[in-house]
């Protein structure tokens, strides 16, 4: 018996050349209360989507034919499908590895072996994200009520990927994890970001990267 639970038969395309992996994952979110429709590699992925679009992308870095950071690219091109939350799977978590998926456009990093609750709370944490930044584009907001921070706002290369996390809703102990930092660093860029924006605190720091396409 499936466990009930609001997830509204959100609907995930799961791209991965380990058929054993995908078994197990599949069976689990679908337990979970979602559909799963599977790819084996990038390329079988991209044609999926021709046809549907899911709600939230997981895929491998490493398979055959397109690797995962290629997909993530392709991903971001296609207007259809630019605001998929993607989470990026691989062995692969040496923090130059992280950081590569995020910013190729992977929304979320987990290094294998994951824990299936871990994978679970990522994918309800962005499809959260997702909702939100949908429907605060839906809701017709007038440029006049767009959050005041200060302008040409300039980020460094690290800031950026601080912010994207951010914006995600993750805490600074987390973000610390994802990009092997201490968490005072992290502290540290969102205190630079907070003033050169002139914002106040970290949730309008999220309004704003929303606003200005940085997460």
């Amino acid at each position: 018996m499936k466990e009930n639970n609001t997830t509204d038969q959100k609907r995930l395309m799961l791209v991965d050349d380990d058929s054993n992996l995908i078994l197990l994952v599949k069976d689990y979110l679908e337990f979970r209360g979602y559909q799963v429709m599977t790819a084996e590699n990038g390329l079988e992925a991209l044609e999926l989507l021709k046809t549907e679009v899911p709600d939230l992308i997981i895929c491998d870095v490493m398979m055959p034919e397109m690797d995962g950071y290629i997909l993530v690219e392709r991903i971001r091109e296609n207007p259809n499908t630019e605001w998929v939350p993607v989470l990026c799977l691989s062995a692969k978590g040496q923090s130059q590895d992280r950081v590569k998926g995020l910013t190729t456009g992977a929304d979320v990093y987990i290094v294998k072996p994951f824990e299936p609750e871990e994978l679970v709370a990522q994918v309800e944490s962005s499809l959260k994200q997702a909702s939100r930044l949908i429907k605060y584009q839906s809701s017709g907001t007038s440029s006049s009520s767009k959050i005041q921070a200060r302008p040409k706002v300039e980020l460094t290369p690290t800031e950026e990927k601080v912010i994207q996390l951010v914006a995600q809703g993750m805490a600074n102990r987390d973000i610390a994890q994802t990009m092997e930092v201490s968490q005072r660093t992290i502290e540290s860029h969102v205190s630079n970001m907070l003033g050169k924006t002139g914002l106040h605190n970290r949730t309008e720091l999220t309004r704003w990267a929303m606003e200005s396409n940085k997460a």
